[in-house]
């Protein structure tokens, strides 16, 4: 069925379709598309173009609307008129001039101290009624995470039949332009998660998932976010939860990559050589996402003598409005 029913559906079905053959996954543009197929269905239902008042008209700030948000409308609906443009079907596309640029988010590196703590935090979280196996899971899933060094629906994604527990290897299927890759356990993680399985086994025996709900859904990005700043939070009760530094789940696998990193320079070895071993494990598309990683080193690690820093600059990219 089409999900879209606006005059503009064909052509909204037509650029997912586009963005999917090069590889990009569906629900990163799926979410808002659907927005403005709302939008048009409701304000311009005989339109069948993007028309230059339909833009201005979808770019007006909505009631209680963030900055943020709205350069992202706004940087959406400029996007879809140049694809619109490209594919030679007449479209307005907004002056760039107006939309700007997102605001890009600077990942916060915890200390080990800080990561004791969080996990602590959520070794304590309880279940409740509409959710009876949240105490198990969440200390898990963060501590996979950050250990494998997942993206946050990697690991929220994750099916039962891609976890081997007997060799510790989990075949990771839902990476960034559909690629798959393995990544590996260490000892105490594939200990932690058989305890896990054990556990879950007795409440959700049948579950597609290795981190169900009760619905045996998969949690979504929204819960699990929650779940992170609440952990943060208590795991800092003498400190007000608005003065906190602003953390996300996606801050685990920026640690991860940190650690690695830092291990190797201990260990003194060529980054040069050894960044290409972790944009594999990690599921980077190219070196440069990797790179950037180097920016959250310590800064006496970057000034230190004999190795080649300034090498690493043209490989290192701004920030993704979107992270990987």
């Amino acid at each position: 069925m089409n999900q879209f029913t606006s005059n503009l559906a064909p052509l909204m079905e037509e650029m997912l379709a586009f963005k999917e053959a090069l590889g990009y996954a569906r629900s990163t543009y799926e979410s808002r598309l659907r927005d403005l197929d709302r939008f048009c269905r409701t304000h311009f239902p005989e339109e069948s173009l993007l028309k230059k008042e339909m833009v201005l008209k979808w770019i007006e700030k909505r009631p209680h609307e963030s900055v943020q948000n709205l350069k992202i409308r706004g940087q959406m609906i400029r996007g879809w008129g140049q694809y619109l443009n490209s594919m030679g079907i007449e479209a307005y596309i907004f002056p760039e001039r107006f939309v700007g640029h997102a605001e890009t988010f600077t990942p916060y590196v915890f200390s080990d101290a800080e990561l004791k703590a969080l996990f602590n935090a959520a070794d304590r979280v309880a279940s409740d009624p509409g959710d009876p196996g949240k105490s198990i899971v969440i200390p898990v899933i963060f501590r996979l995470i950050y250990t494998c060094g997942l993206r946050l629906h990697e690991g929220r994604e994750l099916k039962r039949q891609n976890v081997n527990l007997e060799t510790g290897e989990i075949l990771i299927t839902k990476a960034k332009r559909h690629k798959e890759r393995i990544v590996v356990l260490s000892d105490d993680m594939r200990n932690l998660c058989r305890i896990y399985e054990t556990r879950r086994n007795m409440i959700f025996p049948g579950s597609e998932y290795f981190f169900p709900r009760a619905d045996g859904r998969a949690y979504s990005h929204r819960q699990l976010r929650r779940e992170f700043v609440l952990c943060w939070i208590r795991a800092n009760p003498d400190k007000a939860p608005n003065t906190l530094p602003r953390v996300r789940v996606y801050d685990l696998r920026y640690r991860f990559a940190s650690a690695i990193l830092n291990k190797w320079l201990d260990e003194k070895k060529n980054l040069s050589a050894m960044l290409p071993y972790l944009r594999a494990y990690m599921g980077h598309e190219k070196i440069s996402s990797t790179a950037y990683y180097i920016h959250l080193l310590p800064e006496n690690l970057v000034k230190s003598s004999g190795i080649d820093w300034a090498g690493f600059q043209g490989l290192i990219p701004e920030v993704d409005v979107w992270p990987e």
